[in-house]
């Protein structure tokens, strides 16, 4: 029998093409460092939902060195594939798996896609059965490595549009407020603006608060949600 890892890069390669590959690279600044396959998106997610029924049988050690083999590759599209496998895993999540999350970021993630795709599923839905370890996300936002921080952001994305852990965001905000790096600017703006669809006035108060301070990039990704005459008042006083 194929080997599920042999089985799906046979299929990237497959439905591989080179426009798709190079219009893909468009999106990201690390041009010369984003290896891709040239798959669409839509059908890398096919490929893993297909693979994932493959992994019925399989104790979750063994899927996650599968998932450690394709994020070796360096190929995006593996690389999302792998997030996708840990995901379907959420249901047997134990504490000791953080460290293996951790280890894909430090090691592996290189890209604002992968960052996001590993933190806002796999990650995130880690988070939400063990709040506990939201502690070690601020503690990478001290980070140097600029993925680090912008998962911290974005891992509380999907939970904050649920309405769930508003003190850490703010808290996770406010460590990362000053920060140069517009990709951790747009992480932590993006968790803002996830939480304003169910704390509005918590969130907004917190922007005009920190309104001379925060970067633009993420105070105008902030407020995308708000409604318009908030957002009104609020870039007044911006330009103000």
């Amino acid at each position: 029998m194929e080997r599920i890892v042999d089985e799906v890069r046979r299929r990237l390669e497959e439905n591989a093409d080179e426009k798709t590959r190079e219009s893909g690279r468009r999106f990201f600044k690390e041009k010369e460092m984003i290896a891709t396959h040239g798959v669409r998106m839509a059908t890398v997610g096919k490929i893993a939902r297909e693979s994932c029924a493959r992994l019925e049988s399989m104790p979750k050690e063994k899927i996650f060195a599968l998932s450690e083999e394709l994020w070796r590759s360096g190929y995006l599209e593996e690389g999302v594939i792998a997030c996708a496998w840990a995901y379907h895993l959420r249901g047997q999540y134990l504490p000791e798996d953080f460290r293996v999350f951790e280890h894909w970021v430090e090691h592996y993630v290189d890209n604002w896609a992968s960052c996001d795709t590993l933190c806002n599923h796999t990650i995130g839905a880690f988070v939400e059965k063990y709040p506990e370890y939201i502690g070690e996300l601020k503690r990478w936002t001290a980070s140097a490595n600029r993925w680090k921080k912008r998962a911290a952001a974005v891992t509380l994305v999907i939970p904050a549009c649920k309405g769930l852990f508003l003190p850490d965001v703010l808290e996770i905000a406010e460590k990362l407020l000053l920060d140069a790096d517009d990709l951790v600017q747009k992480g932590y703006g993006w968790m803002l603006k996830a939480a304003s669809q169910a704390h509005p006035e918590e969130v907004f108060g917190y922007l005009m608060s920190r309104r001379d301070a925060m970067p633009r990039t993420a105070f105008r990704y902030a407020l995308e949600k708000m409604p318009a005459e908030w957002r009104a008042r609020a870039m007044k006083k911006e330009r103000a």
